[in-house]
Order: structure tokens, then C-alpha cells, then sequence
């Protein structure tokens, strides 16, 4: 059974760091495309960081860029470090998963963690 489990969301003053960790499992091939979104209440999902099959190649927002990295742990472990954080970044976060490897079609879906930043 595919699933993607978030951590590491809470509540942080503006100019605080946060570190969020997503663990994939039950894929059964390692061509997978990590990314990581937010979504606001009444706004649009959008894409924050995004990790691609290379594990080398990324994409960030543009709000984000210089603040935010992205990363891969072991085994299907992917991070997301966030610093300078300001209350703009307060959202929900998912982390998701497209196992072709495209970035495009992000198929899989986390249950998502909370970020505060006040």
C-alpha cells in the first residue's frame, strides 16, 4: 500500500526554521518525483519545492527561493528545510509523489502538517 507520511509542521515565530520530513513507502519502483505544497483556506494548492528522480535536480517557488530546501534522506525519505520563515509560509503542507518520475503528474498525497508562523 503506497503511503506518504508527514512531520515536523508547528507553530514558530517569523524568522524561525522548521524542518518537515515525509517517509514513502510501498512503492515499488524508486523512480519517484518528490514535491512538497501548501495550501491556505480558500486559496489554491501550490508547489513549493520539488526534488526530482535524480535526486539532484529541484524547482522552488519563487517566494521561497534562498529560504527553503529540499532534500532526500534514506530510502525514500524526502526533507524540507525551512528558514527565514515568515508568516506568509503559515499553510497547510503535503508532501506527494509522482512515481513516473515526470514531475507532473503528482498521484500520491500525504495527509498533510500544519506550519504557523506568527
Amino acid at each position: 500500500q503506497v503511503q506518504l507520511v508527514e512531520s515536523g509542521g508547528g507553530s514558530v515565530q517569523a524568522g524561525g526554521s522548521l524542518k518537515l520530513s515525509c517517509v514513502a513507502s510501498g512503492f515499488r519502483y524508486g523512480n519517484l518525483c518528490m514535491g512538497w505544497f501548501r495550501q491556505v483556506p480558500g486559496k489554491r494548492r501550490e508547489a513549493v519545492a520539488v526534488l526530482y528522480a535524480d535526486g539532484t535536480t529541484t524547482f522552488y517557488a519563487e517566494p521561497v527561493k534562498g529560504r527553503f530546501t529540499i532534500s532526500q534522506g534514506n530510502a525514500n525519505t524526502v526533507y524540507l528545510q525551512m528558514n527565514d520563515l515568515k508568516s506568509e509560509d503559515t499553510a497547510m503542507y503535503y508532501c506527494a509523489a509522482d512515481p513516473t518520475g515526470n514531475c507532473v503528474s503528482f498521484m500520491y498525497w500525504g495527509q498533510g502538517t500544519q506550519v504557523t508562523v506568527s
